[in-house]
């Protein structure tokens, strides 16, 4: 089935079209929500309550731009909204004029289950705003709308995060050269 025979399929209720769309999407679109839901059984609770929403929603699905991208949006909206509901984002440390010199790039030294596995070390802030920054590709900007903190908290955020993950990759001593 063509990802446009599925799309109308859903909207017709049709429940094999559904299981499909779950099928499909939801390896993928898991590991969006783990990426920032830290418990595994909290990130399966998101992805099913963000795939309930795509179904529901998916008159909303214009098809301009890619389907999986606008799955992918809303399952960082609804992973986005239980962190809400779980963390203050506000109750964090501003820090300004901070510089790091990074002589690594992380994502080149290492494999994605192993960042992953990094990324849970993080506290929840850190790893909200790298996620949001480094792999969706928001501004500090929209960090700050979508969080409702600074545009300085959210650098900071950023800062500490890639602070923190050059660190445990040191201590992990598994990456020899890495640092």
């Amino acid at each position: 089935m063509t990802e446009q025979e599925l799309i109308e399929a859903v909207k017709r209720d049709n429940r094999k079209a559904q299981k499909l769309l779950f099928d499909r999407y939801a390896p993928k679109m898991f590991g969006v929500c783990k990426r920032y839901v830290k418990n595994k059984e909290d990130a399966e609770d998101v992805l099913i309550d963000g795939l309930f929403k795509v179904m529901t929603k998916i008159d909303h699905y214009k098809g301009t731009g890619s389907f999986e991208g606008w799955i992918r949006r809303i399952l960082v909206n609804e992973s986005l909204m239980f962190l809400r509901k779980q963390h203050n984002f506000k109750l964090t440390v501003e820090v300004s004029n901070i510089e790091i010199k990074s002589q690594l790039n992380i994502e080149d030294k290492l494999r994605e289950q192993d960042i992953l596995n990094l990324l849970d070390k993080l506290p929840t802030g850190y790893r909200t705003v790298f996620n949001l920054y480094v792999v969706e590709g928001y501004k500090h900007r929209e960090i700050a709308e979508i969080l409702g903190i600074s545009i300085n908290t959210s650098k900071s955020q950023l800062i500490l995060a890639k602070k923190r993950l050059q660190g445990l990759v040191r201590e992990s001593n598994q990456y020899p050269g890495v640092g």
